[in-house]
């Protein structure tokens, strides 16, 4: 079983698209194991965006993750990592697969709904940033 990381961000949050997403998701056979409300901080977006502090746009990546809450969601299966990737498809809208989360809730390039583990390393690294204290539930 792989567990990859989902953050609904704040448009899908405050267009209340939460559920729609996570029935995205679970339609597909994937598990929601552990999942938190979160009003995200400027050092864990350096963190967790280290790959791109140094562009000229972080500063607009931190004003948009802490306009408001985000959802953050461990979620497992087969595959799972490829499985929300493929669910979700381009982070650009304009590119996504039609009938994927970002072609049918995103809005620009900017406000793209989610984030999502891109590898397995990735995946592990950021449930350890975001799942640490919160129990983990595993069930079948």
């Amino acid at each position: 079983m792989e567990q990859t990381v989902v953050i609904l961000k704040p448009d899908c949050v405050v267009r209340w698209l939460i559920w729609n997403v996570i029935q995205r998701y679970e339609s597909l056979g994937l598990r929601l194991i552990a999942s938190s409300m979160e009003n995200l901080t400027e050092d864990l977006l350096k963190e967790h965006y280290a790959h791109l502090a140094d562009k000229p746009f972080f500063p607009k990546i931190v004003s948009y993750m802490t306009s408001a809450p985000v959802m953050v969601q461990l979620w497992e299966w087969e595959n799972a990592v490829a499985a929300v990737r493929k669910a979700n498809w381009a982070t650009n809208p304009a590119e996504a697969t039609p009938w994927t989360v970002r072609w049918d809730y995103a809005l620009t390039i900017d406000n793209n709904i989610v984030h999502a583990s891109e590898n397995l390393e990735d995946a592990r690294a950021e449930k350890e940033r975001f799942f640490s204290w919160i129990s983990v539930v595993q069930y079948t």
